[in-house]
């Protein structure tokens, strides 16, 4: 593994390192406490909203409440949702992930801006054993 490898390397452990914690602690299971997961997305985002608002004083009764550091966290905290979300419907995230980008980026950056995903495991079939 190069140095560049490593932050990467240290995403996706820390992504498995959540997912299993709050895993771990779910007062609900099974298809519900999936859907509530994929739900705390929207929470998040409301928060970004919250804070772009607060940043711009845009909410005349509370003027300024937030800076764009603040934005900047609820940014990276929706990412990190997101990851989490992506983790709970499949261990394979890294590699969903990475195929993803490399069709977003090839399809809006043209063949040679698009990112190749990392060699990792084929990916599997719906329904295939993990």
């Amino acid at each position: 593994m190069t140095e560049q490898d490593a932050p990467a390397q240290d995403l996706w452990s820390a992504i498995d390192a959540l997912w299993a914690w709050l895993d771990a602690d779910q007062p609900i299971g099974g298809a519900e406490g999936m859907l509530l997961r994929m739900l705390k997305l929207s929470e998040e985002v409301g928060e970004v909203a919250e804070a772009v608002i607060g940043a711009t004083g845009q909410n005349p009764r509370k003027g300024v409440t937030h800076t764009w550091d603040d934005v900047q966290a609820e940014l990276c905290d929706v990412v990190i949702t997101a990851l989490v979300a992506l983790r709970t419907l499949t261990p394979d995230t890294r590699e969903v992930f990475a195929r993803h980008l490399a069709r977003v980026t090839g399809r809006s950056l043209g063949p040679s801006g698009a990112v190749h995903p990392v060699d990792g495991p084929a990916p599997r079939a719906v329904g295939e054993a993990h």
